[in-house]
């Protein structure tokens, strides 16, 4: 038989998948006919510009072949447009290929892929530049270069609207932006130095404005509006900052896990030692209050030293002078400082300050005299008619003083450093410039305690989100004017009502808030919340508790308020509110302020401020006047959006939280912006572009057309078979209703090109084959291996022009080939026979090794048994290994063979020492707690009191009622003092008994008896002086206080779980033996000098009530009476034919468990669940059953 060689050609064309948009991307394969004779081939990459041809049509069309692999890159393309399943599904197709940018339109949607991906080179930057917005794949670049596009040839303004929550990527976003334009833009040597102050500006406000919170290590804690300027030729020559709402609050105090602002942490770790020494500071964050309140000083992915360097690089770029630099970090010291001044009282219960040396150096770095300072910080002037008085302030009225100048400030230098970068961004051309605007602000925020700042930022949010839809409405309309397309109305959700609700005249919540806030008056927040409940309290909404219905009250405490914002409810805390929206700061020390001497606070505080008597105006309205401004800047300009999203709350890269992600989708409203973007035309394509593209489905278009556009499409669309209701024909473009529609078109098109690719791939392997063939047959021929091997070559096509292989044979001479082949066999032949002698030689001795070993295997190790005794160890160990105890209390252990016996019992302790480790790791803190609590019951109740036994099983709660089930007034009463356990009960009034309907509060010091809201008394764990309860199941508790005037005597309870709360009280006292437990009778203390006596008794029914001797008796049931007492429910058993249980045996059961249940069954007889279903009674007439049983019916 000839030998035979075979080779197969490699395919020409690969359809090859990289890291484009990192992974997923396609390389995508053009062909362009330029005549009937000539054909060229080409490849094109969107994210390599050497391989892209200058005209080359590179669009987002490309991209749909793979849609099921990677989903599609525009929203409007889904056919599902209204499933919000179908918009995460596309979502997640993309991120989970790292393709983190989509459309909606010309809307973006971009997703924090919290890693670094390699999409933002100057690569990138060139390849997007001056690129047709949907020629390539979703970017933020493509935003960017579109408007700055459409603005040079427009000569109009522009803004892009970056939103999204805390960590979603909008700073990071907007930096990219500004980066573009840095590298993209024409520029001189002049202009580099706007362009540098442009991006510089960046980590100076990031200092200042930015912290780390729970979802963001460099949150922007502020509204950030930058217009960027550009001449006549594109190029930038200048800019200028609005900020809005920097959270002050957060100087003063931060919730755990977050920090205050970066500078401080900057200037501590970063500034030179001679600069720390004249400020007065020292490098350890931990020493300043107002640093440590989150307890996270540190945090691993900050670099303070290293941002430290960049901002002083920036100060000096930006054109901040030397004395500029040491006031402002003069004021940043001059902050810590204050967060160190303690107060206390003096005799009078004036606060004075505690140490002076902190205001020394806040009086040298502020330029303000000592005494005056210090008087300003612990009084308050107060004018009366022509006179000031000064008023001595209380220690907490000093604190509040403190951090209203700490806030005051920072917010001040904060917006005097805005001033001053928009002075160096300034361009003093006055020649008409165009602008770009980049708005950077909060996204809509949602957290589990929403206040005042909330409240403004969802305003923000509402205002924003009724632009958005309007605008797109706007520009969709105008987009089918211009063509000639009938525009149909669409319905949306107009959140004009919310926006009216927040901010009408005289009727809305900020004015509300302001009438509350210039009140003569004490004002309250709860009085704010009663004015807003008379004001808008028929709004559909607004809620708060006393207006919601019974299933809405439960989440909503009595200081909240609910307003239904376009993104969902949103539940707001009032407390608070009041206070941030006044941000009043006390007189005198404005006039310390005004006439300090360090520079920069006495531009923030001017005298001018101290002649106006006018009250400034509120915090809210001031927001509300800004937002209005900043709408109406928006409005004069052409807008873009950028939806920044957060995948997950972890930072976990590849991370996809359906329910984070769904949330932010709704509150973003990008459904709703889908859904409008959807309501006409879903595709749209300028005629010369759909027919460059399409023409080669239609003969009379392939390979050229040579009419207009226009009747190119039209024929085109008529040869693929176009319904009348799957488009419009406009002036300069084709509109196309359904995705479905474009699918198909798309779909047909990649058949064809395929077919097109293989034709020209079946030509060119078979070009390549015979030019093979013949250069192997001229060297052939030269060697002479033709006549010494007698080569005969043959070529075979198969498959048409799919495939192409190349068979070569070689044929040898037969009889040489003979004896070769037998000798090799014949050698092969012998390998394999001693292979498989000495393997059956191998397996004689083991065998005979081991009978050996069976036969001495109780003598000691030696020789003979080794093998064996290691096999049995073994084996032993392997199968003790799969039946180990599974916990504590699991006794059982495998046997083992007498030779392992004192191992297996060694084994054996390890392995309980390491399950007893391994419970005991396992313990929480909860847990234990409970344990603990648990340990205190059995001392105090183990066998002293009915129903103990019971209760061991039930884990105690950390509390009956939460602390929004007690009235607002009842808290303010008890504020300062930590709600350790609440729980109803029943109070028994020391005059007649009568049953009252209470709450008992323990907080860490005392108890307390409360009505709905009052407190009716107050007992200090310091002077109480016993609990009683009896010993029966009655629920009576007894707390004994001492003979003084402020106790009405002791407190008479019957509460539900008194095991739970009696020991709950005597651990929060501590006092654990002053708990009694007693039989028959107790005494109690009625009033000063008077005792009674309380008797525990049974009878037919529990109840309550006082004698004739005007004694309170407490009357639990008797067996013999009938069974009253029904604790835990249990299962009914069907009655069946067994032998009778004597009566005595019932009374001995219920004198062990006397917390079980009689039961009725269907068949009339009488089931003990707790003897079994095995045993039951015979009916009422049984003999061993007795008259009070015959009496019951049902459960009892």
């Amino acid at each position: 038989m000839p030998a035979e060689v075979r080779w197969t050609l490699p395919d020409l064309v690969t359809a090859r998948q990289d890291s484009g948009e990192e992974k997923g991307r396609i390389q995508y394969v053009h062909v362009r006919v330029e005549s009937s004779s000539t054909t060229t081939l080409f490849y094109s990459d969107p994210f390599r510009k050497e391989e892209v041809d200058d005209n080359t049509d590179e669009n987002m069309e490309g991209a749909l072949i793979a849609r099921d692999k990677v989903g599609v890159q525009d929203f409007v393309l889904l056919d599902s447009h209204t499933s919000e399943a179908a918009f995460l599904n596309n979502l997640r197709k993309r991120y989970q290929e790292n393709l983190i940018y989509t459309y909606i339109g010309t809307l973006l949607v971009s997703v924090n892929p919290y890693k670094e991906l390699d999409i933002y080179t100057v690569t990138q930057m060139q390849l997007y530049r001056g690129v047709n917005f949907f020629e390539l794949p979703p970017h933020l670049y493509a935003i960017a270069d579109n408007a700055y596009r459409v603005m040079c040839s427009e000569y109009n303004n522009h803004f892009i609207l970056i939103s999204g929550e805390s960590g979603a990527g909008k700073t990071e976003a907007s930096k990219k932006i500004l980066q573009y334009y840095a590298v993209t833009c024409p520029t001189t040597e002049q202009l580099q130095i706007v362009r540098d102050r442009l991006l510089l500006s960046n980590p100076v406000l990031e200092a200042f404005g930015n912290a780390k919170t729970l979802r963001n290590d460099n949150s922007s804690r502020f509204g950030k509006y930058m217009d960027i300027q550009f001449d006549f030729k594109g190029a930038p020559v200048g800019g200028h900052i609005l900020s809005y709402l920097i959270e002050k609050s957060r100087v003063v105090h931060q919730n755990h896990g977050e920090r205050n602002f970066h500078i401080f942490y900057q200037l501590l770790e970063g500034g030179e030692k001679d600069l720390l020494s004249w400020l007065g500071l020292e490098r350890n964050p931990q020493k300043y209050t107002y640093l440590i309140q989150g307890r996270c000083a540190k945090v691993f992915s900050i670099n303070d030293k290293n941002d430290w360097k960049i901002v002083r690089k920036a100060f000096s770029i930006i054109d901040f002078t030397e004395k500029d630099i040491e006031h402002l970090f003069g004021i940043v010291a001059s902050v810590l400082h204050l967060g160190n001044i303690q107060f206390e009282e003096d005799s009078n219960g004036h606060a004075i300050i505690r140490d002076g040396t902190q205001i020394k150096w806040i009086s040298k770095l502020l330029g303000a005299h000592l005494s005056i300072l210090q008087e300003a910080l612990t009084n308050r002037k107060i004018e009366a008619r022509s006179e000031e008085v000064l008023s001595p302030l209380n220690v907490d009225l000093a604190f509040y003083a403190r951090d209203a100048v700490a806030k005051a400030i920072y917010g001040r230098t904060f917006t005097w450093l805005v001033n001053k970068i928009n002075g160096s961004l300034a361009n003093k051309d006055s020649t008409l410039k165009t602008v770009i605007g980049l708005l950077d602000i909060y996204g809509f925020e949602v957290l589990d305690t929403n206040s005042f700042e909330q409240f403004c930022i969802n305003y923000c949010n509402e205002k924003l989100q009724q632009l958005l839809i309007e605008m797109t409405l706007k520009a969709e309309q105008e987009e089918y004017e211009l063509e000639g397309i009938e525009w149909e109305p669409i319905p949306y959700f107009n959140n004009k009502i919310i926006c009216d609700l927040v901010e009408q005249k005289h009727k809305g919540i900020i004015s509300i808030l302001d009438e509350e806030c210039l009140r003569p008056g004490e004002a309250t927040d709860l009085s704010f919340l009663e004015k807003l409940e008379e004001k808008v309290g028929d709004h559909p909404h607004f809620v708060t508790r006393k207006l919601a219905d019974q299933k809405t009250r439960k989440s909503i405490d009595w200081v909240d308020f609910r307003l239904l914002h376009y993104a969902g409810e949103v539940t707001y805390c009032a407390v608070g509110f009041l206070e941030k929206n006044n941000d009043l700061l006390y007189r005198n020390l404005k006039e310390v302020l005004c006439n300090s001497k360090n520079a920069i606070i006495r531009d923030c505080f001017l005298l001018s401020e101290l002649d106006n008597r006018r009250r400034p105006e509120t915090v809210a309205t001031q927001f509300k006047n800004s937002l209005t401004s900043l709408i109406e800047i928006l409005m004069s300009k052409e807008p873009s959006y950028v939806r920044c999203i957060k995948p997950n709350e972890n930072k976990e890269p590849g991370k996809f939280d359906d329910f984070l992600i769904r949330h932010q989708v709704k509150y973003l409203g990008l459904m709703e912006h889908l859904r409008v973007r959807r309501a006409g035309f879903a595709y749209r394509r300028k005629y010369e572009l759909f027919l460059q593209r399409y023409k080669c489905l239609c003969p009379a278009t392939w390979p050229n057309w040579h009419g207009t556009a226009a009747e190119g499409v039209e024929r085109l669309i008529k040869h693929i078979g176009y319904k009348p209701e799957e488009y419009k024909l406009g002036r300069t473009k084709i509109f196309i209703r359904f995705p479905k529609t474009l699918f198909a078109t798309e779909d047909a098109f990649e058949y064809r090109k395929q077919l097109l690719i293989s034709r020209l791939q079946a030509k060119y392997k078979g070009f390549l084959g015979k030019r093979a063939y013949q250069k192997k047959r001229k060297a052939g021929m030269d060697s002479g291996v033709e006549d010494s091997l007698r080569t005969g070559l043959s070529i075979v096509a198969l498959g048409g022009h799919k495939s192409m292989v190349l068979w070569v044979t070689l044929v040898a001479s037969p009889p040489e080939l003979s004896m070769s082949a037998i000798k090799l066999e014949a050698c092969w032949r012998g390998a394999l026979a001693r292979k498989e002698a000495k393997k059956r030689t191998w397996a004689v001795q083991t065998i005979r090794k081991f009978i050996t070993g069976f036969i001495n295997r109780k003598k000691p190790l030696c020789p003979e048994n080794r093998d064996f005794v290691r096999l049995a160890q073994y084996k032993y160990l392997m199968k003790l290994r799969d039946h180990l105890p599974k916990n504590v209390l699991d006794k059982s252990w495998l046997q083992p063979p007498s030779i392992l016996e004192e191992t297996s019992e060694l084994l054996q302790k390890i392995c309980m020492r390491n399950l007893v480790r391994k419970y005991c790791r396992g313990v929480t803190a909860e847990r234990k707690a409970q344990l603990q609590q648990k340990v205190v019951t059995s001392a105090v109740f183990q066998g002293k009191k009915e129903g103990y036994v019971q209760s061991i099983n039930q884990p105690f709660l950390d509390t009956r009622l939460k602390v929004n089930d007690i009235n607002p007034k009842v808290l303010q009463l008890i504020q300062g003092e930590n709600i350790k356990y609440v729980t109803p009960v029943i109070k028994y009034d020391r005059n007649g008994f009568k049953a009252r309907e209470r709450l008992l509060v323990l907080t860490q010091s005392s108890a307390y008896v409360v009505e709905v809201a009052k407190v009716k008394q107050k007992i200090d764990y310091a002077t109480l002086k016993g609990i009683s309860t009896s010993n029966l199941s009655d629920g009576i508790m007894v707390i004994h206080v001492p003979e003084d005037n402020k106790q009405k005597g002791d407190v008479i309870l019957q509460c539900e779980h008194v095991f739970e709360t009696v020991t709950k009280l005597c651990m929060l006292a501590n006092k654990q033996s002053v708990v009694k437990v007693v039989k028959g009778s107790l005494r109690f203390r009625i009033g000063s000098g008077k005792e009674g006596t309380m008797v525990f008794t049974v009878g037919m029914e529990p109840q309550v009530f006082k004698d004739k001797n005007g004694q309170l008796t407490v009357v639990r049931p008797h067996l013999s009476m009938g069974i009253h007492l029904v604790l835990p429910p249990v299962t009914p058993y069907t009655c069946r034919e067994r032998s009778p249980v004597p009566f005595a045996a019932v009374q001995e059961e219920l004198s062990v468990n006397p917390g079980k249940v009689l039961m009725r069954t269907s068949s009339c007889s009488w089931a003990l669940p707790w003897l079994g279903a095995e045993r039951s009674l015979q009916d009422e007439t049984s003999p061993h059953i007795s008259p009070g049983i015959s009496d019951a019916t049902g459960l009892l």
